[in-house]
């Protein structure tokens, strides 16, 4: 079942002395955070506070929430972790944690070609780790035109793969 609130990144730490916030962001990019006016304090959505303010500076975000004031205020937030609601968000936004254990299928011929374990961060593009039912793991680049369609709701991903990608040391081997 999906998270319905969902960590967006870390107060780290304050911005100047009218309660302003640093907020390390734990999402493709911080201009991701500019279109949220509430946020929360915690994974059940019980502790909202509004965002008045929220711009990327370099790889984080400055935000100022209502009714941080001061300095002191913003530093009493230092460390806490914020949420978002995944109704305030496009639904076509797919989010990483749900893709783990989604099965990665060939768009063309239905192959199945393992489960999506983890996700790393890269400069110039997320890449997805695949393991098979042998316990082998794939590398695939999570570009898109290499995805065709991701269903998180029926847990699957068609993709379009680079040949040789699933099975290059198979492919030499018929070409002998």
């Amino acid at each position: 079942m999906k998270k319905q609130f969902l960590e967006v990144g870390q107060i780290v730490s304050t911005h100047g002395i009218k309660g302003e916030i640093r907020l390390n962001p734990w999402c493709d990019s911080p201009a991701f955070l500019k279109q949220f006016r509430t946020l929360y304090f915690d994974n059940a959505g019980e502790k909202a506070i509004g965002v008045v303010s929220a711009r990327p500076h370099s790889n984080i975000v400055i935000m100022k929430l209502e009714g941080v004031d001061t300095i002191e205020q913003a530093q009493a937030l230092r460390n806490k972790i914020l949420y978002i609601n995944r109704d305030d968000v496009s639904k076509d936004t797919v989010f990483v944690q749900d893709l783990i254990d989604c099965e990665v299928r060939d768009a063309e011929t239905d192959e199945v070609y393992g489960k999506i374990k983890r996700v790393s961060e890269n400069p110039a593009n997320n890449i997805w780790h695949i393991v098979n039912e042998k316990g082998e793991e794939f590398l695939f680049p999570a570009v898109k035109p290499f995805i065709e369609k991701a269903d998180t709701d029926n847990c699957f991903v068609l993709i379009k793969p680079i040949k040789g990608m699933f099975g290059a040391a198979e492919e030499i081997r018929d070409e002998d």
